[in-house]
């Protein structure tokens, strides 16, 4: 009945020649009406529903993760259509790799990860984590992501798509809770968070610690034939505060991963006992006002990063016996230490009828301001076995170097009609180190009726070149180009949402992309020479078959071609569906189970191994909330059937049989609110 009865009020309201602009109460009761209450921020800056957004945006919610009992955000974003979650196919470490529409590399660098908004990027590979590090899951109150490019709001790297982790606040949590996991590979973790308000202070604060053993695959071949275990243990720390007074904000947070193992070895080769460290601390700071002036708001921030990344027992990058002249094997040990500003200011204005306009501007310093290296050989100019020194000059892997930005944009929401909002935005960013990229956007948004929206977008992005692209010494095999260019890629895509019934919706979006300035290996030297064109698509269907049942799903599709081979661009799945049921079989149960099918993942040119093999994995999780006694219990088995689920290597990587991923997996979860 209240559906009903906010239904025809809309259609009055439109009938009235209501203008396109809608009050947020309105918007919300809408959202209620049509099943959407999914709102996004990343597309514009600005709260919109998702459907409405000038992009393909999805929202992934904390219940979303607490249901299908995701422990990581891998696990996390797998849920996310066109997106899929690989491994770092050439240092074989695990660090998580984002392919986003089919744009697959082995370090990430075309998906921008914000946290907060803050991009989480190092400049030593162009990636979120150089390790298998993870944001924990428990502290995330939302996580908000785009398919297509960014730059024109984001700058680097929102190439493929970007990604932003919202931190709970106090409001989030509204109180203190404990909790435990425990489940295979001997892991652990266990956490408390509190929020609340003290006076006039929101405070919220976030402690994990936990390990694990990893899940110890064995590797049927590796770079010099041996098999054995990975070796991906670790132990964690994660701290996060937030602290809300008045117009300011601060977070703080600190992330450790220690005694981590080197998976499948740093060169591809199994190393049983290398282990490394990872620090990272950040800090930001904000001050908000709504109503600075007359129309206008202003948001000032400064953030703030270090990340340490150091070889706690010396790695062997090849075993004794295989070289001559090293009995104990090639052993090498290199450090980086690396910190990052950045201060910015934005504003939105909207003074003008049917226009909202957001401008801003920032400065960035990055920097790897130290790093050491100890090693027994050298392969300049050949390789020679020598005792432990320090590496010096050419010799070192990389020396220090330092990266200035300075950027500005504007972008203009334009209501130019009932039903009809064009948004066009530019970014200039200007880099001390390979100058200056420009890139803009425009986006359609037509509400053909109240439940039906339909999308037009154009856009172009860049990928910042990494420090190793530019500055890798000591290495013959993969040397730096100062003279490197960012890599640019131009989008063109259409989307549509239809709410068929109250209780159903599907959304479609296609696209077309082509990429140029691709950083490639020519030779020994990094160069841009690389060029790929790419289509696909995106169907997303959620249905609330019954009061109790939820079905939800989608399929993707992409193909992408090297322009140079005109054969596929390799690693990334051309096919793949996902699945899930959430059925609330009784009051404060409920059963989730998810079904992933990955297939049609072909080499790339000059690679004549097999296509890497599909897969299907299954996931349960039942969870139980007691509302009344304040305890929260869930069960989980990952990949029920032990499917033989591997991620791509790349030739060069010695790993033959591609990366084991974890077999059947069981985790037992309590959890307790204060």
């Amino acid at each position: 009945m209240l559906r009903r009865r906010i239904l025809v009020t809309s259609v009055l309201s439109v009938l009235a020649g209501t203008t396109h602009a809608q009050p947020a109460m309105e918007e919300e009761d809408l959202a209620l009406a049509y099943g959407d209450k999914h709102f996004v921020s990343i597309a514009t800056g600005t709260r919109q529903l998702a459907r409405k957004a000038p992009s393909a945006a999805t929202v992934i919610t904390a219940e979303d993760i607490a249901n299908i009992g995701a422990r990581t955000l891998s696990e996390a974003l797998e849920t996310v259509p066109g997106l899929h979650i690989s491994r770092n196919s050439l240092q074989n470490n695990y660090t998580p790799t984002y392919g986003m529409r089919g744009i697959l590399a082995s370090s990430s660098p075309h998906v921008l990860m914000l946290v907060n908004g803050i991009p989480r990027t190092s400049v030593y590979l162009g990636n979120p984590d150089e390790m298998s590090v993870e944001l924990p899951v428990e502290n995330i109150a939302r996580i908000e992501i785009i398919r297509g490019p960014g730059s024109a709001l984001y700058g680097a790297d929102a190439f493929a798509g970007t990604i932003n982790i919202i931190t709970k606040t106090a409001a989030d949590i509204d109180g203190t809770t404990v909790g435990f996991r425990t489940g295979s590979f001997s892991s652990w973790d266990s956490w408390v968070q509190h929020g609340g308000k003290i006076g006039n202070v929101d405070m919220a604060g976030y402690l994990k610690i936990g390990g694990t053993d990893g899940s110890r695959r064995n590797v049927r071949s590796d770079l010099v034939g041996n098999s054995g275990p990975l070796n991906n243990g670790y132990d964690s720390i994660d701290a996060q505060i937030d602290i809300g007074y008045d117009r300011f904000r601060w977070r703080a947070a600190y992330t450790l991963r220690d005694n981590m193992g080197t998976a499948a070895g740093i060169a591809g080769a199994l190393d049983p006992t290398g282990q490394v460290r990872s620090e990272r601390i950040t800090s930001d700071l904000s001050w908000t006002d709504e109503n600075f002036a007359r129309d206008l708001s202003l948001n000032l921030q400064a953030a703030y990063m270090q990340l340490a990344n150091e070889v706690t027992t010396p790695l062997v990058v090849i075993p004794g016996g295989v070289f001559p002249g090293f009995p104990d094997g090639m052993i090498g040990a290199p450090n980086k230490w690396e910190r990052q500003l950045r201060l910015s200011a934005t504003s939105v204005y909207s003074g003008f009828a049917d226009h909202r306009i957001r401008f801003g501007f920032g400065h960035d310093e990055l920097e790897i301001y130290k790093t050491s290296e100890t090693k027994n050989f050298t392969q300049i100019p050949v390789l020679t076995p020598l005792p432990m020194y320090v590496a010096s000059g050419d010799n070192l892997f990389l020396a220090p170097h330092k990266r200035n930005l300075s950027y500005v944009y504007a972008q203009d929401e334009w209501s130019l009609a009932r039903a009809w909002t064009l948004t066009g935005g530019v970014r200039y960013d200007s880099y001390s180190d390979f100058g200056s990229t420009t890139n803009p956007r425009l986006a359609l948004v037509w509400e053909a009726r109240q439940d039906l929206t339909a999308k037009l977008m154009y856009g172009t992005a860049f990928r910042a070149p990494s420090f190793v692209e530019q500055y890798a010494t000591g290495n013959p095999i993969a040397l730096g180009n100062p003279a490197l260019m960012p890599e640019k890629i131009t989008t063109l895509e259409a989307a549509a949402t239809w709410q068929l019934r109250h209780d159903l919706q599907a959304s479609l979006s296609i696209f077309q992309h082509e990429i140029s300035d691709i950083i490639n290996q020519s030779g020994a030297t990094y160069q841009n020479s690389g060029k790929q064109k790419g289509k696909g698509g995106e169907l997303e269907v959620q249905w609330d078959a019954s009061s109790t049942l939820r079905l939800s799903g989608h399929y993707a599709y992409q193909k992408n071609i090297d322009q140079t081979t005109q054969q596929d661009a390799g690693y990334a799945p051309h096919h793949r569906l996902y699945t899930r049921a959430d059925w609330r079989f009784y009051p404060d149960w409920l059963l989730s189970g998810q079904i992933n099918h990955v297939a049609d993942r072909e080499r790339p040119a000059g690679d004549s191994r097999p296509k890497i093999p599909d897969y299907t994995s299954v996931n349960l999780t039942l969870r139980t909330a007691l509302k009344k006694t304040g305890w929260d219990f869930s069960a989980s088995v990952y990949n029920l059937f032990n499917a033989d689920i591997r991620e791509p290597t790349k030739a060069a990587s010695g790993i033959i049989y591609d990366l084991p991923m974890p077999g059947r997996s069981f985790w037992l979860q309590a959890r307790y609110s204060l």
